[in-house]
C-alpha cells in the first residue's frame, strides 16, 4: 500500500495548483485521506482531509475557502485544489492515508510560491 504525491512546483502569488495523491493498493474512497503542509524547521501540520463518506475535514492548518479537497474514485485519486496562493502557502505537501490501524505517508510534494 502506499500514497504518491504530484503537482507541486512554483507558482506566483495569487495562482493555483491541484496537487494529486494517487493511492495504491488500498480504495482510497473507503478510508480517511488527509493533506498535511510542513514548512522546513517547523512540525508536520494537518490541512484538509477526506473521509469515507465524502466529507472535507478542516484542521488547524487549513487556509479558508481557497481550498478544497476532492476524490476522482476510478483513478482512486485524491485532490488538493489551492487557489489565490501566497507566498505563506510555500511549504512540502504531504498526502496520508488513514486505513484502519495502519497510516501511510507520501514522500511529500513542494510548493513554492514566488514572483
Amino acid at each position: 500500500m502506499q500514497v504518491v504525491e504530484s503537482g507541486g512546483g512554483l507558482v506566483q502569488p495569487g495562482g493555483s495548483l491541484r496537487l494529486s495523491c494517487a493511492a495504491s493498493g488500498f480504495t482510497a474512497s473507503d478510508n480517511l485521506i488527509q493533506w498535511f503542509r510542513q514548512v522546513p524547521g517547523n512540525e508536520r501540520l494537518p490541512v484538509v482531509g477526506l473521509d469515507s463518506m465524502n466529507s472535507m475535514l478542516h484542521y488547524k492548518g487549513f487556509t479558508g475557502g481557497r481550498f478544497t479537497v476532492s476524490r476522482d474514485n476510478a483513478k482512486n485519486t485524491v485532490y488538493l485544489q489551492m487557489n489565490n496562493l501566497t507566498p505563506e502557502n510555500t511549504a512540502v505537501y504531504y498526502c496520508r492515508a488513514h486505513i484502519r490501524e495502519t497510516i501511510i505517508w507520501g514522500k511529500g510534494t513542494l510548493v513554492t510560491v514566488s514572483s
